[in-house]
């Protein structure tokens, strides 16, 4: 059960271990893995990851260890398609209020899953969609 989406951040720095990710997603991500459940991760993160490590603003590695943390059973990670019913799910999200398109389509995967967001972004966060930083 998809409990919460996180966003490119909050996937990169719960893999890393590093403090800037809060204590509220921090916690939401343990809990999900004790409890069994799962966080999704859209796919749009990881084309994100590729073009962050392009820009050489994180290590390749980080793009690989999440490739190996979303196939991982165990892992509480769980990769969500951007498919047709995430396009659908956009047309309720505000271009005014979440203007990136990465950032619309993590909403919208939320919206579709019924769960929050694990984000720091001040724009999903002022949108109507549930977040948890």
């Amino acid at each position: 059960m998809i409990v919460a989406i996180a966003d490119t951040h909050a996937a990169v720095w719960h893999l890393f271990n590093n403090p800037r990710l809060s204590l509220s997603a921090r916690n939401v991500i343990e809990e999900a893995l004790q409890a069994g459940h799962q966080i999704g991760v859209s796919s749009i993160s990881l084309v994100e990851m590729v073009y962050l490590s392009e820009k050489e603003r994180i290590p390749l590695t980080a793009v690989h260890d999440l490739i190996r943390a979303l196939i991982d059973p165990e892992h509480p990670l769980h990769e969500l398609p951007v498919d047709a019913s995430i396009a659908e799910q956009m047309l309720s999200i505000s271009r005014e209020q979440v203007p990136e398109m990465p950032d619309r389509i993590l909403a919208a995967t939320g919206a579709r899953y019924g769960v929050p967001i694990l984000s720091r972004d001040r724009k999903i966060q002022a949108s109507h969609i549930q977040t948890i930083w």
